[in-house]
């Protein structure tokens, strides 16, 4: 016999529901009230064991099992089943059996239990019973079955044509990888839909500032593809010591300005995680400042799953700011991003990428490592593309590059993908000495995916540059050497250090000289 529970409780986990429920649960029904109390941790171990297999059937049977285990002797037997129903799926009548069960428990540990589980699966006749004197010990039950109902029965949503109007004052943050604020800000100043429309006020590590100068809607900003997050930056909580730094806090996060813009980009109830940016978890923290905050906005409802909102804390000198962030997932922007590859581009890197290429006429393009083809779609989304051609020494990344590409309803733009070494490209691909004008490309950087050579593989992309391109074209890549040696006839016309998750990357853009 194991010596502790979770001892038990992983060896359970890991016999198969057949002899779970077959032998072992048997057994407990028929175990004395004290072996039952030793062996609770088998009532653990049949919920989780049937929330991930076993027929349906079966689960009814397991869930009607632990609603006769509420009315057990064993006050722990009642908290584990209690604790057990919603992982297998809780409907009314597990409602009834836990306020049932509260009504009638004098314990102030089961009611804390009860209460939790009921967080979960709770509905109207939960709010209407903890609403009563005394059976409500925990800040957040009422505000948790609400969010709860409001996720089963009215799903919100961002409203991305929503119009916000009166925003003179309000600062909305681009965030996005280290290294690319130049490219996100040049994106801003000259984009046809955005131009005049919003003011760069600051830029920084990361962050590119922008005041509106008339309203706006999400879609408006969603028209810029170079930033990674947008977040709408509400006044800055002073610096105090807790508890007046959570009131700061709850009073910025429920502000008429953030409730104004939570109501105007939402169709739905309002809900919202916390998210303490470079802290935690800071589950004690987000308990009592979703409790403040109910106490002062009872319509934002703080919720831990499928959120339209996530507030985000950033600690700072003077105490912190905090944000207001659209969950935009998927991103809108980047709706072709059906399949991946290992150590893919981001989708907004690959836009900064093509952005910084420009434009030259007639623009045949070649990604030699194109893995799911980001590059080339963000460039042929921005227009002028005669051909597109795509090479890759792995058939699967041409296969999910064909797939994304072809999602992203370019079908008029003649697209050819090789599974080939990119040395062997042009003759492949029939294409004479001169024929490309833009090789734009993320190339193995040897982090995530070893490389044998690293220095002889962007040796080898330097002279096929210096070949293919014509006069005039551009070679945009990431490279991952801190000093190369490019031919002669390629001069440097960018380099910026950007962060590539955890490491730096030489963002760099060549152009071939004319002859």
């Amino acid at each position: 016999m194991p010596s502790t529970a979770k001892e038990l409780y992983r060896q359970l986990r890991l016999l198969p529901w057949p002899q779970l429920w077959n032998e072992e649960a048997p057994r407990f029904d028929r175990a004395s009230p004290a072996e039952r109390i030793q062996q609770a941790a088998l009532i653990r171990a049949i919920a989780v064991v049937f929330s991930e297999s076993g027929p349906p059937e079966q689960k009814e049977a397991v869930r009607l099992w632990l609603r006769a285990l509420l009315r057990d002797p064993g006050e722990k037997i009642r908290r584990y089943a209690a604790a057990a129903l919603p992982k297998i799926g809780a409907g009314p009548e597990e409602e009834a059996g836990l306020l049932s069960l509260l009504r009638a428990s004098s314990s102030d540990r089961e009611k804390k239990f009860l209460l939790q589980t009921l967080e979960k699966i709770g509905g109207a006749a939960t709010l209407q019973i903890i609403g009563e004197a005394g059976h409500d010990p925990l800040p957040l039950t009422e505000q948790k079955i609400k969010a709860s109902l409001a996720r089963r029965e009215n799903p919100s949503a961002i409203r991305m044509d929503s119009l916000l109007a009166d925003a003179a004052n309000l600062r909305v943050h681009l965030r996005g990888r280290r290294g690319l604020e130049p490219i996100v800000r040049d994106e801003v100043e000259h984009s046809p839909r955005v131009r005049g429309r919003f003011r760069v006020v600051e830029v920084r590590s990361g962050l590119v500032a922008l005041t509106p100068l008339a309203p706006f809607t999400l879609a408006d900003l969603c028209s810029l593809r170079c930033f990674g997050t947008i977040g709408f930056a509400i006044d800055n909580a002073p610096a105090a010591a807790p508890p007046d730094s959570l009131a700061a806090l709850a009073a910025a996060i429920a502000s008429p300005l953030s409730r104004r813009i939570l109501k105007t980009f939402t169709h739905g109830t309002i809900r919202y995680r916390l998210n303490f940016i470079g802290q935690g978890h800071q589950r004690s923290a987000v308990r009592l400042l979703a409790a403040r905050v109910y106490a002062l906005c009872p319509e934002m409802l703080n919720d831990a799953r499928h959120v339209t909102w996530t507030v985000d804390l950033y600690p700072d000198g003077r105490g912190g700011s905090v944000e207001l962030r659209p969950n935009l997932t998927p991103d809108p922007r980047f709706f072709y991003r059906l399949q991946d590859v290992p150590a893919a581009s981001h989708p907004h890197l690959a836009a900064c990428m093509a952005r910084l290429a420009g434009k030259m006429e007639p623009e045949i393009v070649w990604d030699p490592f194109c893995g799911s083809g980001l590059e080339l779609i963000e460039r042929a989304l921005l227009g002028g593309v005669e051909r597109i051609f795509g090479t890759d020494s792995a058939a699967a990344a041409i296969a999910i590059a064909r797939r994304n590409f072809a999602a992203a309803k370019l079908d008029l733009l003649p697209a050819e993908f090789l599974c080939c070494d990119f040395r062997e490209f042009t003759a492949r691909a029939g294409l004479r000495p001169g024929d490309v004008s833009l090789i734009i490309t993320n190339p193995p950087l040897g982090m995530r995916v070893p490389v044998h050579d690293l220095r002889g593989l962007i040796q080898d992309l330097f002279q096929a540059a210096a070949t293919v391109l014509r006069p005039g074209g551009r070679l945009v890549f990431a490279n991952p050497l801190s000093a190369s040696s490019p031919p002669p006839s390629l001069r440097l016309r960018f380099r910026q250090a950007v962060d590539f998750g955890g490491f730096d990357c030489r963002l760099e853009m060549y152009q071939k000289r004319a002859r």
